[in-house]
This record gives C-alpha cells, sequence and structure tokens, in this order.
C-alpha cells in the first residue's frame, strides 16, 4: 500500500464521519447549486455553448504546440518574456533568478493552483522571501497553515465562526468580529502590501494565443492590484490553459463564471499582454510568464485520457461529486482534488502512488453532467483503472482475487458451488478488511434467485 493510500484512507475515514464539517460542505455546496441554476439562465442554448466550448478547447488541446508558439511570438513582441519550465523546480528557479536580480524581499499573489502545485509559497520561504496571498480566501488557508481545500473556493471547509476564531488567534481580533468586519481588516491590511512588494504573481485561466495574452477572472479585484503595484510581474501558468482566439473569451468567461461560482460573469476580467509600452504611464517595467509543464505531458500522451486537458478549473465536477462531499479536499492529498484531479494526479505526480485516487470515485456520472466542456470525467476515471491493471499496477493478491471472481460469474454451475455457508465464510475471510470495519458485510441468501426460479418452474 502507497504512503499516499494511506494517507488518503486514514483522511478519508476521519471527515467521513465529522458531521460539523459534513454540515458546513453540506451548506456551501447548497448555496452553490442555488447560484448555478441562476447563473444558467443566461444561456438560450447551455447545451450549445458547452458543445462548442468543448471543441474549441479540444482543438486548442490537439494543436498545443502551434498555439503555444504562437502566444510566445505576441507575447514577445509587446515586450514581453516567455519562460518554458520542464517541472516545478525549473520554475522555482527562475521565479528566484528573477526575485533575486530585483532584490525581493516582499511579493504579492494572486490566487494560483499552479502555484500550489509547485509549493511556491514555501521555496520562497526557504530563499529569505515574504509571499503573500491576497485572495481572502487563500489569505484564510495561509494563515492556517493549510493547503486550499477546493480550486475556486479554497476556504469552502470553514464555517464563519472558523474564520474568525482563525483570526482571533493569528491576528488578535475580536473573536466576535463579523465577515464583514474581518474583511474590511483584511484589505486595510494587504493594502500596505501592495504598495510595497516589488514582485506580483498570478496565474492565469486562460493564455490567448493570437493575442499573446493571458486572461485573469477574479471577483475581489485581489488580482488587479497584485499585478499593477509592483513593477514586475510574474505569470505561472500550465500549458494546457492556452485557447486560440480572444474572440472564445466571450464563450469560456460567462461559462467558467455561472459553473464556478454561479455568476453571469465573474467582477474582474482582466487580460495582461505584457509591459507598459512607450508612451504608457501605468503597468509593470517588466512582465513574465513562465509556461509550465511538471507533468502535462504525460496526460497529452494519453490517447484518451488526454482530454482531460480541456478542464477550465471550475470546480463543478467537485461540487458534484459525493465522494469529495464526503471526504472533502484535503483528503485526496493532491493539489488538484476531485473527479478531475483523480484523472491528471496519477499521470502528473507518480502513477504508482496516486493510482488509488481513480477509484475513489462511485462512477455516478454527475461530474460529467456538470462539465462545461462536457468531458467524459467518469468515463475517464474508468480508463484510468483499466490502464493502471494492464501496465502492472494492481497486486498479485488483486489480481488473483478478480481472476476466480471472474470465472465464478461467467459460469452458473461455479457460482452455485459451495452454498451460502462456504461463500459466507469466504467473503468474511478475505473482503472483510475491503469492505471496511463500518459497514456489515452482505449476507448471502440460502438459495439464489436462480434457484428460487427454477423451484417455482419446476424446472431441474
Amino acid at each position: 500500500m502507497s504512503k499516499a493510500l494511506e494517507a488518503f484512507l486514514e483522511a478519508s475515514e476521519k471527515k467521513a464521519f465529522d458531521v460539523a464539517h459534513r454540515q458546513t460542505i453540506g451548506f456551501n455546496i447548497a448555496q452553490y447549486d442555488k447560484k448555478v441554476l441562476e447563473g444558467k439562465e443566461q444561456f438560450s442554448n447551455l447545451e450549445l455553448a458547452r458543445t462548442r466550448a468543448a471543441e474549441r478547447k479540444q482543438k486548442a488541446v490537439d494543436n498545443l504546440e502551434k498555439y503555444l508558439i504562437e502566444f510566445e511570438a505576441n507575447f514577445l513582441r509587446r515586450g514581453g518574456k516567455v519562460i518554458w519550465a520542464q517541472d516545478a523546480e525549473e520554475a522555482i528557479k527562475e521565479s528566484l533568478a528573477i526575485m533575486k536580480k530585483a532584490n525581493t524581499k516582499t511579493v504579492v499573489k494572486a490566487k494560483s493552483m499552479t502555484t500550489e502545485e509547485i509549493d511556491f509559497n514555501e521555496e520562497l520561504k526557504d530563499a529569505g522571501i515574504q509571499s503573500i496571498e491576497t485572495d481572502l480566501g487563500e489569505y484564510i488557508v495561509q494563515l492556517r497553515n493549510e493547503p486550499p481545500y477546493h480550486i475556486v473556493t479554497p476556504a469552502m471547509h470553514l464555517s464563519k465562526e472558523d474564520v474568525a476564531k482563525t483570526f482571533h488567534e493569528k491576528k488578535q481580533t475580536p473573536l466576535e468580529w463579523t465577515p464583514e468586519q474581518i474583511t474590511t481588516y483584511v484589505r486595510l491590511q494587504l493594502r500596505q502590501e501592495y504598495s510595497k512588494a516589488e514582485v506580483g504573481v498570478s496565474g492565469a485561466n486562460f493564455i490567448i494565443a493570437d493575442a499573446g495574452a493571458v486572461a485573469v477572472t477574479e471577483n475581489e479585484g485581489n488580482g488587479v492590484l497584485s499585478m499593477s503595484f509592483p513593477k514586475i510581474q510574474i505569470v505561472i501558468v500550465g500549458i494546457e490553459k492556452v485557447v486560440p482566439s480572444i474572440n472564445d473569451m466571450e464563450l469560456f468567461w460567462p461559462l467558467l463564471a455561472t459553473h464556478g461560482t454561479g455568476q453571469q460573469m465573474t467582477v474582474y476580467n482582466t487580460i495582461y499582454s505584457g509591459p507598459k509600452q512607450a508612451g504608457e504611464n501605468d503597468g509593470p517595467d517588466e512582465m513574465y510568464v513562465i509556461l509550465l509543464d511538471n507533468g502535462r505531458s504525460n496526460v497529452l500522451a494519453e490517447t484518451e485520457q488526454r482530454r482531460a486537458m480541456s478542464c477550465i478549473r471550475c470546480g463543478a465536477c467537485l461540487n458534484a461529486c459525493p465522494v469529495y462531499q464526503t471526504v472533502g479536499g484535503h483528503s485526496y492529498g493532491t493539489t488538484y482534488s476531485g473527479p478531475i484531479g483523480s484523472i491528471i494526479t496519477p499521470y502528473m505526480k507518480d502513477t504508482n502512488e496516486y493510482k488509488h485516487l481513480s477509484f475513489a470515485s462511485t462512477l455516478c456520472g454527475k461530474c460529467t453532467d456538470v462539465c462545461p466542456v462536457k468531458i467524459d470525467i467518469h468515463k475517464l476515471l474508468l480508463l484510468n483503472r483499466s490502464d493502471f491493471q494492464k501496465k502492472g499496477l494492481s497486486t498479485k493478491t488483486e489480481n488473483w482475487v478478480w481472476f476466480f471472481w471472474k470465472g465464478a460469474m461467467l459460469k452458473r454451475s461455479k457460482m452455485d458451488k459451495g452454498g451460502a455457508k462456504l461463500k459466507n465464510f469466504m467473503l468474511k475471510q478475505f473482503f472483510k478488511k475491503q469492505w471496511g470495519e463500518r459497514r456489515d458485510l452482505p449476507q448471502v441468501a440460502a438459495k439464489s434467485f436462480n434457484q428460487i426460479w427454477r423451484e417455482r418452474k419446476g424446472i431441474k
């Protein structure tokens, strides 16, 4: 058993029976579901919009090299700089080189799952540079020394009382403060950081090939401030985020907003196309885009699973997933949790270490139903399971169990052999641990349905 699987089972067991956690998540997702229904009303034909988005994103994934080179050429033309990073180590190395050259002491960072993926904050801390999260949810989990719980709403697992307690313990604010008072406090604190930070860092929701620009969508304005005040901007973004044209934004931005938060459109939608130009008063002196692979090529190499690279990170599949709602985001032990994370993480990280995530699904199909770019998520999870078995990643014990099970299931005479007593004994001996300590093993009836049917029909 891998260490990641052990940690997943332990964390899942704890969270699944944490009543307070279940109530908080249940409430927050219920609110999300209501808003999504309202947001979808803006589309006269949502199915058509999803189909078009799926086709455009798949086109981008299938022609990734072409569009990335086009983006690079157009971005360089406006004075920006592009860095290609094979893995997390290269991305951190290049980021630190830029910061050390500017004698950076403070970095203000907009919400970015890509930076979470490469342990950006920890690496900067080790280098003596302070990295401050400016998204409120990220700011809260940073105070708690926790990773984000969700790819869109990092603090979804916390109630307002939990947040008030966190600020009371970490910032000595009054315990009875309301969300409005806490938000005001954070706003005042961050205003000081924006003005003194040497570098601003963000991710990107999309890379626009024909415009040579990156697109960022947000609700708080922290992203705009993080990328406006500092004289140096760094965008760290996965290579799969590319889209062919700026015209695609009129489709992807509303879809992302509706499926991500239930809005018709998020409050701030910004396109960054490089440092300030001649004659311009505002903008950074330098702007870098770090195009990160970090295992994405492994996913792209898979014939079917490469479809998962079309994901626009709306988080809808997480909110719909009964497993995610039960065990919570932190239990996965990965940057990208939930159904979509379970597809890509084994390939982006260590297949043998994280193959269990593809089995952490009921295959109910709700994730596929809600995906705005029509990724067959539950199908890809099933393909992962099949491929891992074909690659010899399943244990010998598991292979033997399924060999005998298949033999019995394919032949009635074998299935009926042994009687109920022997079958119940075998289940108890070999499947008790797999079934879980909190569930009772099913009892095999004295007579099978086939036997009862034959007796009633008088068939021997």
